[in-house]
């Protein structure tokens, strides 16, 4: 929303509607615009724009869930744990944790007390010592920093191409439609927003 304000300050006229929806939505079929999701899993016939950085995996848990059971030292160690689950509502089957380490991927599926299909709610649960939780580093980073989580597994967590919005390529942009791609479109090399 921040690098969104000078657009809609600047050209009042612009309208823009957020649809929130953890699913994989076909934008064409459901008439939208464009989307937002990680870069690796955007359609070849999409345009994708990078608009954030690179991003990390986290697997984390609360000191007291740790206090009562030992860390993992392995991805597959999971399987022995409580873990927090989210069920993507496009898949209707549970979210496989990736995890990747010297160019070698391992997936695990993992099982624990409690499902969301929201991340807000699972980073709580999280918080309350549930279990273990996997998700995007930022869904995590005020928790890790204040101490109220713990990350494991680090090493397994590489970087990846972070949000991109994209959209069909053989779809003519309006103008309103490339101002507002250019304020949220990111310089990976710089680092930032391109102003």
């Amino acid at each position: 929303m921040p690098k969104l304000v000078s657009v809609l300050r600047d050209y009042p006229e612009i309208k823009l509607e957020f649809d929130i929806n953890y699913g994989f939505r076909d934008i064409v079929a459901d008439r939208f615009d464009a989307g937002i999701r990680f870069g690796g899993t955007v359609h070849k016939d999409m345009i994708a724009v990078p608009i954030g950085p690179q991003e990390r995996m986290a697997a984390v848990a609360a000191p007291s869930y740790f206090a009562a059971n030992p860390a993992p030292k392995h991805p597959r160690d999971l399987t022995t744990h409580r873990c927090i689950n989210i069920r993507f509502p496009t898949y209707g089957g549970l979210d496989v944790w990736e995890f990747e380490r010297r160019g070698r991927r391992l997936n695990v599926r993992v099982d624990g007390p409690l499902i969301f299909n929201t991340t807000t709610h699972v980073a709580a649960a999280a918080v309350k010592g549930v279990g273990i939780a996997y998700l995007p580093e930022e869904e995590f980073s005020p928790h890790i920093q204040d101490g109220r989580l713990v990350r494991v597994l680090e090493e397994w967590c590489p970087p990846f191409s972070g949000y991109h919005l994209y959209y069909p390529s053989r779809r003519q942009p309006s103008p309103a439609f490339l101002l507002v791609v250019e304020a949220l479109r990111v310089d990976r090399q710089a680092g930032s927003r391109r102003d």
